[in-house]
C-alpha cells in the first residue's frame, strides 16, 4: 500500500509517500516540506496566524511535490494520514481539510493521526524496534516520556510539567540575542563552549522522579544575564552551559524510566533529539546501563508527514477510516 502522509501542525507544511505491506516495515518513497523559518525569525518565534496562512498557499504544492518524487498519482495511493492535533488550530485545520477534500474527492480512505504518536513511531521508519521500547519525546511543544507497549497503545510515564526543552532553548536563544530557531543555534555554538563555564540548576520534581521542569534553569539564565557577570561570560561557553543543564535534567529521568520498564531500548524523537550533545550524551548513558540508543535521521525528529504516515499506516492496512466530519483537535489527547 501506498500511503500519502500530511503534517501541518505548526510552522512546517509536510507531504510523504510510504509504501507498506505491514505494521511498522516502511520504505519512504518521497518526502517535502515547506519551510517557515524565514518569515517567523523576525519576531522571535511562531506566529499562528502567519503560520495557517503560509500553510494555505503551500499545503498542494507540497503534496504534488512529493507524489512526483515518488512518481506516484492518486490513483497509486491506497490511503491518507493526517495529522489532527495536538498543535495550531488554524495551522492543523489547513492540512486536516486538504486531506478531507482530496478523500472527498478519490474516494480514499483517510485516517487522523495524533502528531505525538507521529514521533513515538518515527524511529520505525530507519530501524526495527521490538515492543516494549520506551520513548523520549523532545522538542518545542512536548517533553514527555513514553512506554510504547504496542501500535495504539503507548502509557505516559512523565512529562514536563511547565516548558518544553525545546521552548527553553528558543527563549534562551531569544534572551541571549542569538536569533530563531534558537535550539539549533545553541547547539552549534555549544560546540566550541564550556559546558562547566556557569552552573545552572538541575531541577528535580519532588515526588515525581520521571517528570521535567524547565523554567527554572530558563530563569537562572535570565537572572545571570541581568547580572553584573553576565556581561564578561562568552556567549559560547554561557550557551554550552546551558544546554548541558537541559542535556542532564533530561537524560537522569529517561534511564530512570527504561529501568523501571525494563526496556532494552531507548528512542528519542522529536525536534530537540537533533541535538548533537543529547544524542551522544544519552546515547553513552544508555551504553552504560546497557540499553540501545535509537534515534532518528535528524530529517524525521522535526516534524514531518512521513511519521504521520507510519502512525496512520497500521490503522489504513486493517482496513479503517475516519469519518469526514472528524475535526481538529489542539489539545488531542494521545
Amino acid at each position: 500500500m501506498l500511503i500519502l502522509g500530511i503534517e501541518s501542525s505548526c510552522d512546517d507544511a509536510a507531504a510523504a509517500v510510504l509504501a507498506t505491506d505491514r505494521p511498522g516495515v516502511a520504505e519512504v518513497r518521497a518526502t517535502a516540506i515547506a519551510n517557515q523559518d524565514d518569515v517567523h525569525r523576525a519576531y522571535g518565534g511562531i506566529v499562528p496566524e502567519l503560520a495557517s496562512r503560509g500553510h494555505v498557499v503551500t499545503i498542494m504544492p507540497v503534496i504534488e511535490r512529493a507524489l512526483a518524487s515518488a512518481n506516484a498519482t492518486l490513483d497509486d495511493i491506497g490511503g491518507i494520514a493526517v495529522t489532527r492535533g495536538p498543535g495550531l488550530v488554524g495551522s492543523l485545520l489547513v492540512g486536516l481539510l486538504c486531506a478531507k477534500g482530496i478523500a472527498q474527492a478519490s474516494g480514499l480512505p483517510m485516517v487522523g493521526v495524533n502528531h505525538l504518536e507521529g514521533h513515538l513511531l518515527a524511529p520505525m521508519l530507519e530501524h526495527a524496534l521490538p515492543f516494549p521500547y520506551l520513548a523520549l519525546v523532545v522538542s518545542g511543544g512536548h517533553t514527555a516520556l513514553f512506554a510504547v507497549e504496542d501500535f495504539g497503545r503507548y502509557r505516559r510515564l512523565g512529562a514536563t510539567r511547565d516548558d518544553a526543552a525545546g521552548e527553553a532553548f528558543d527563549k534562551v536563544a531569544k534572551m541571549m540575542g542569538l536569533g530563531y530557531p534558537g535550539g539549533r543555534i545553541i547547539d552549534e555554538l555549544s560546540r566550541s563552549g564550556d559546558p562547566k563555564g556557569v552552573k545552572f540548576p538541575r531541577a528535580r520534581v519532588k515526588n515525581a522522579p520521571l517528570d521535567f521542569s524547565f523554567s527554572g534553569v530558563k530563569t537562572a539564565v535570565a537572572l545571570f544575564l541581568a547580572g553584573e557577570r553576565g556581561g564578561t561570560t562568552a556567549p559560547n561557553d554561557l550557551a554550552a552551559s546551558f544546554q548541558e543543564a537541559v542535556v542532564e535534567m533530561l537524560i537522569r529521568p529517561t534511564i530512570a524510566a527504561a529501568r523501571e520498564l525494563g526496556a532494552d531500548t531507548i528512542a528519542l524523537t522529536g525536534g530537540v533529539a537533533a541535538n548533537s550533545r543529547l544524542r551522544d550524551r544519552l546515547a553513552a548513558a544508555a551504553e552504560a546501563d546497557g540499553r540501545r540508543l535509537v534515534a532518528p535521521s535528524f530529517k524525521y525528529c522535526t516534524d514531518n508527514a512521513a511519521m504521520i504516515a507510519i502512525a496512520g499506516s497500521y490503522r489504513l492496512l486493517r482496513g479503517e477510516r475516519d469519518p469526514l466530519t472528524i475535526d481538529a483537535n489542539p489539545n488531542l489527547p494521545l
